[in-house]
């Protein structure tokens, strides 16, 4: 029997286990894939309060060892199923289940496609949504972003270190990104942006080889030619295992507000996967150690 059980290893999660080991709490983080998030590939973080400057897995390497050092307990494996039970929470994974007194959901969300035709059988032969991971493929070639927040400049940005030419598109006339982003993307001379359009088509047989785009104020249609495509258009909430068993909202989200508290009692959220209007690393490090806290006055009221 675990006092907290916690479901994703970004940053949310792994605030959650700092401090629920900090509170005396015998505590598992559970992740099927690799500990980080979606932080695990930015280059650079800027914005987080009193660290100048830190590349994304540097960050949550951080965040790991910490936790792990005070004695949380990280396991690689998927969740597929969560069960509350009269006598406590049972968390089922791809290896094996465990009982917890409170859970802490902190799954994030994967990336968004576009849904376009192609996308996926193109995926890895010139769709990427990862520039961080695949950029150095397409070193001296023309590249496609697509997208208008942090993520998209900054890939832009990343991109414009590896490639000839970086075309930075967007469906809106602004951009979401902070403003200090987008002036830096403004500063290199490889980087064109496109704004008010949407890529429409992939051009190409087995590998991307262009794309089409149309201007969705004027109608007007043209091609690029490009071997990449990187797209960063959003994450979705990756709730479907706990759709029947909290409230979501229509977005995919689950409901909770600053307490973190789900409507089922004992279970807590954290982190991009919660609904709210700020989702930066500093909002999901707040949300983790809420959520533990609160995961720990729930077990001690208990006792």
């Amino acid at each position: 029997m675990y006092d907290i059980v916690i479901i994703g290893a970004g940053t949310a999660g792994l605030s959650a286990a700092i401090y629920g080991v900090r509170a005396g709490k015998k505590t598992l983080v559970l992740d099927g894939a690799f500990y980080g998030g979606q932080i695990v590939n930015t280059q650079v973080v800027e914005n987080y309060p009193g660290i100048k400057s830190v590349s994304g897995f540097d960050f949550v390497y951080g965040l790991y060892t910490q936790a792990t050092e005070l004695g949380a307990e990280y396991k690689n494996e998927k969740v597929v199923g969560i069960n509350k039970l009269e006598d406590g929470i049972e968390v089922v994974s791809e290896n094996g289940k465990y009982m917890a007194k409170t859970v802490i959901l902190a799954m994030g969300g994967s990336n968004k496609k576009l849904g376009i035709d192609r996308e996926v059988e193109l995926t890895g032969r010139g769709v990427s949504y990862c520039a961080t991971c695949d950029g150095a493929f397409y070193k001296g070639k023309d590249v496609a972003v697509i997208g208008g927040g942090n993520t998209a400049v900054d890939d832009a940005i990343v991109l414009s270190g590896y490639c000839n030419k970086v075309y930075l598109i967007h469906r809106r006339d602004t951009f979401r990104a902070q403003e200090v982003l987008v002036e830096r993307a403004k500063s290199k001379d490889n980087i064109e942006f496109i704004m008010d359009s949407t890529v429409s088509k992939f051009l190409g047989n087995d590998k991307v080889e262009g794309i089409e785009i149309q201007n969705i104020k004027t109608g007007e249609n043209f091609s690029l030619d490009v071997a990449g495509v990187f797209v960063a258009v959003g994450v979705q909430p990756a709730t479907d295992i706990v759709k029947e068993l909290v409230k979501i909202d229509d977005n995919g989200y689950i409901v909770a507000d600053e307490s973190c508290k789900t409507t089922v009692p004992g279970i807590f959220v954290a982190g991009d996967v919660r609904t709210k209007e700020v989702r930066q690393l500093v909002t999901a490090a707040a949300d983790g150690a809420v959520a533990a806290i609160a995961a720990t006055q729930y077990i001690d009221a208990s006792m």
